[in-house]
């Protein structure tokens, strides 16, 4: 199995009926679509085209309610608290970032938490939505358990993502990682190719390091124990404390501030519990907002001019590979893994969507080794 090269327009259009389909409004259908694009753009094919088989899945099953829009529980005029009811995250999540904005906008800074809501895509997406408006922008959320603690063997909080933008010029920065070595959709995306996962990367239900994709997602799935590692590996001699805490810093941030659903009690009797943490804030509250920004340019040109290690041509700035792959991907076409559109073709088979009016004749082979992931 491989991969094919679809045009933007086609995987919007398709992501845009499909979520229609399912019942959401057209604004909704949008965000949640736009989010998943931006990843793919991005590069960052585990959150994607690839993960629309999940939500079909979590939809399908209970777990995400359509119709949940997410109220305010409690507010001051620089914090809230949504509890989302197990509405899509995407939908929550630009709800909760956008109000984060308006306080920031009138306050100088804003911070939304919010509970009982689901999968959100990647964490840059609201940051960026903050940075977009001249603003500093922070999300973090937490996620099923998959992180295994330094020296446990088994997961006990997420992967935990923080994703921080801010204007600059040429671009802005953007950062956003999760705080495990890599994330479950990194995972997933090796299950489907069927490739080895890397040294370093994960760990089997006795706590051993493991390359088996399969297994450990397997594992993760049915709570037997493993998960992946979090920053740093798995013993403090290479830093695993390290993501190990910043995992911790997000739950603060997300499921402790909203009274919500730890990373470990996530995804219990059919919710998804998943808990989220919002900022924005204006850079004005420190000074002039132009010079902190020309300030945070020449240093990011510094960092990009800095001498390069031997053999090395290229010093990246957080947020400079996204530019270049959104240039590249819009005019070379979006490659979608070939068991990604297996499950695509079953999302449509399931809404009565006709797959031939996005994809032409083209036709996912559906033998082959791929057994699917697990949700």
């Amino acid at each position: 199995m491989g991969y094919q090269y679809w045009k933007y327009e086609q995987l919007n259009q398709l992501c845009n009926d499909a979520f229609q389909k399912f019942g959401f409004n057209a604004d909704e259908a949008k965000t949640i679509t736009d989010v998943l694009l931006l990843s793919d753009v991005y590069g960052i094919e585990s959150h994607g085209m690839q993960r629309m088989y999940r939500y079909y899945k979590s939809i399908q099953k209970g777990m995400i309610d359509i119709n949940a829009k997410g109220d305010v529980v409690f507010e001051t005029p620089v914090s809230a608290v949504i509890d989302g009811h197990d509405g899509m995250g995407q939908v929550i999540g630009r709800k909760a970032m956008e109000m984060a904005i308006e306080k920031a906008k009138t306050t100088g800074i804003g911070m939304v938490v919010v509970r009982n809501s689901n999968h959100y895509g990647i964490a840059g997406y609201y940051a960026k939505l903050a940075c977009e408006q001249g603003l500093i922008g922070l999300s973090c959320t937490n996620t099923n358990p998959i992180m295994v603690p330094t020296y446990g063997r088994t997961a006990m909080l997420g992967t935990n993502p923080i994703a921080v933008a801010m204007p600059a010029e040429p671009y802005p920065f953007f950062f956003d990682a999760s705080t495990t070595v890599v994330t479950r959709g990194k995972l997933e995306v090796y299950n489907k190719a069927g490739k080895a996962l890397h040294d370093g990367w994960a760990l089997n239900k006795d706590g051993h390091p493991s390359n088996d994709a399969a297994d450990v997602l397997g594992n993760i799935a049915a709570h037997k124990g493993g998960g992946i590692m979090p920053l740093g590996g798995s013993t403090e001699d290479t830093g695993s404390h390290k993501g190990y805490g910043w995992a911790m810093v997000c739950e603060l941030f997300s499921s402790i501030l909203s009274m919500g659903t730890t990373s470990d009690q996530t995804g219990k009797g059919g919710k998804g519990g998943i808990c989220h943490g919002f900022m924005a804030i204006n850079p004005g509250i420190f000074g002039d907002a132009e010079g902190i920004k020309a300030h945070l340019s020449a240093y990011l040109e510094a960092l990009r001019n800095a001498p390069k290690a031997d053999g090395q041509t290229r010093i990246y700035t957080h947020g400079e590979k996204e530019v270049e792959a959104q240039a590249r991907l819009m005019a070379e076409g979006i490659p979608v893994n070939d068991n990604t559109m297996v499950e695509v073709l079953e999302l449509c088979n399931y809404l009565n969507l006709d797959f031939s009016k996005y994809f032409g004749d083209y036709m996912p082979e559906t033998a082959g080794s791929f057994k699917g992931n697990f949700y």
